[in-house]
């Protein structure tokens, strides 16, 4: 099936695995055509080391997720029954699961104007059974980490950074992950590097490192079919399902449709959104998922530039809408994941968006925990609790930033939000 090039350009889409590139898609048709170097090889040590070196930390340990990563320094950091984990509103139901796994219990923390958490509703929801602060850098934008930390020094608790936004954020200079006792990162198909899945614990601590080392030692690799899975979705991704956007639904229909029987894998599954980890969550990264990190992590430089290259198109061209994190001072040098704006009525605008070829719905929208289609009471969440996020999540979209968004592609969403969205008062 071929389409016109033409309408490939006008296809402008927030996730689906949005940062491969041509070079990355043949790398994963590579590794489906060589099975030996699926499961084994020199690639996972390799990201290992070049990860550590990058962030300049003393140790890193990959796992096949983020939620795996967690998982791991949660118990290096001897978290059990009962211990209260504190974690923000509006974040990801992959945060929470881990915390539920464990038996610990997740407290939420509401969010500040930069969408992350708050010092002040921090001081007042920790209690004598708190344990560790899980602190999230939103969508890229470092949170009050020296407000932070103080709290946490205080309280003597452990602090981990959720880095699966932030990779090549700084804050003063020191890149986000380093501030913590521990901190994660994702490597998912709409993360800053993807490898479909992935992810990397980092410490500066012997003591944490070495139980992190004992944890991963003691896991297995995912299946054969799973790897599998992960290495069709750049290729079916992108070569079916995005061309396939062009005809009322089709693409949407038949990425269903491939999930479904098992052909590619969903970024979260349904068990999650009830609070249930999948039995694939923890595993060991396998080599070949390394080697598509790998690959991305040699250009992050220049993927994480053009990252700020269309975010300056848009703070220029929609300066007139409610932009929360335009403001950054010295202290911040912010890679964007997404970039967000808030409007009344996001639901409207998307509608309106699908039907100029525009796919924004991210999943980070709609409720405090995100997919919106969580079960939000099953993982600990009341309603009310973090008002500011509930309220963020009604009214935030989310803009793409990825090196497959062209600044003429970045131009055709400031012009479309200019004329259809609602405008700040």
């Amino acid at each position: 099936m071929v389409f016109g090039k033409n309408k490939e350009e006008n296809l402008i889409f927030t996730s689906l695995s949005p940062n491969t590139e041509k070079e990355d898609i043949k790398l994963a048709k590579n590794l489906i055509l060589r099975p030996s170097s699926w499961k084994w090889g020199e690639n996972v040590v390799k990201l290992e080391d070049d990860f550590r070196k990058y962030l300049n930390v003393n140790y890193s340990f990959s796992f096949n997720s983020g939620r795996s990563s967690l998982i791991a320094i949660l118990d290096a950091l001897d978290v059990r029954e009962g211990d209260e984990i504190l974690v923000q509103g509006f974040t990801c139901s992959s945060v929470v699961v881990p915390i539920i796994k464990l038996g610990a219990v997740p407290v939420f923390v509401d969010i500040d104007k930069t969408l992350n958490l708050d010092p002040e509703d921090l001081k007042r929801k920790i209690t004598t059974n708190s344990k560790v602060v899980i602190v999230q850098h939103t969508f890229g934008y470092p949170a009050q980490i020296d407000k932070i930390l103080e709290i946490v020094g205080d309280n003597k608790l452990f602090l981990i950074e959720d880095c699966a936004h932030s990779l090549g954020s700084k804050y003063k200079g020191r890149f986000c992950g380093t501030f913590g006792d521990a901190a994660f990162f994702s490597f998912g198909r709409d993360k800053i590097i993807s490898s479909v899945f992935g992810g990397m614990a980092v410490t500066n601590k012997l003591s944490i490192a070495e139980e992190i080392k004992r944890f991963q030692e003691g896991l297995p690799l995912p299946s054969t079919f799973w790897i599998i899975q992960q290495l069709l979705h750049p290729l079916f991704a992108n070569k079916i399902v995005l061309p396939l956007y062009y005809y009322s639904g089709l693409g949407r229909l038949f990425l269903v449709f491939l999930q479904k029987i098992k052909i590619l894998s969903k970024a979260v599954h349904k068990k999650e959104k009830r609070g249930i980890l999948p039995s694939y969550f923890p595993k060991r990264l396998p080599n070949a998922l390394a080697v598509l990190a790998l690959k991305q992590l040699k250009k992050i430089n220049r993927l994480n530039s053009h990252r700020k290259k269309i975010v300056a198109i848009y703070e220029k061209g929609l300066d007139c809408f409610e932009m929360p994190l335009v403001k950054r001072g010295k202290k911040r040098e912010v890679v964007f994941l997404r970039y967000p704006i808030l409007v009344s009525d996001s639901d409207y605008l998307l509608r309106l968006a699908r039907k100029e070829k525009i796919f924004l719905n991210d999943g980070w929208r709609k409720s405090p925990i995100v997919p919106p289609d969580t079960k939000i009471e099953k993982l600990g969440y009341k309603l009310g609790s973090c008002k500011r996020a509930e309220d963020i999540a009604e009214k935030v979209l989310n803009l793409p930033t990825h090196i497959n968004i062209s600044s003429k592609e970045a131009k055709r969403l400031v012009s479309f939000f200019k004329e259809y969205g609602d405008k700040r008062d």
